[in-house]
């Protein structure tokens, strides 16, 4: 076991939180959704047939995602894990919401995404809660 396997194996988690083996599985699927529906946005604005306002929440969501795991478990840092999950957690509803009446299939595609986000912000919050 490597330190950051010690470290997170250290922490107190809710009685509710999924094994480990989940979140490797979700997401890869959720990545696939990602990887489509967001490709899909920016090569709209490559072709210019978007602006960069409408690209901007895809592309912050995107860092505020691929942070998330430097943030927790090489920083270890859970109070700045939460905030880049709630950071994660506003761009994907305002990417969703501004999709709706656009490209209502990447605003349906993303709604598993929208569904797992919720959920691990609430763990996040309540592991950082446990472990204060």
């Amino acid at each position: 076991m490597n330190t950051t396997q010690i470290w997170y194996a250290s922490l107190i988690r809710p009685e509710w939180a999924p094994p480990a083996w989940v979140f490797g599985p979700a997401w890869t699927f959720l990545y696939t959704l990602i990887a489509i529906s967001f490709g899909y946005i920016f090569y709209k604005y490559n072709r210019g047939e978007i602006n960069w306002k409408f690209a901007l929440p895809f592309a912050l969501n995107l860092i505020f995602n691929f942070l998330f795991s430097p943030i927790q478990f090489v920083l270890q840092n859970n109070i700045l894990a939460t905030l880049d999950i709630l950071l994660v957690l506003v761009t994907l509803i305002w990417l969703i919401k501004i999709s709706w009446k656009k490209y209502l299939w990447v605003a349906v595609v993303n709604l598993p995404y929208l569904a797992w986000v919720s959920f691990a912000t609430v763990l996040q919050i309540t592991i950082t809660y446990l472990n204060w």
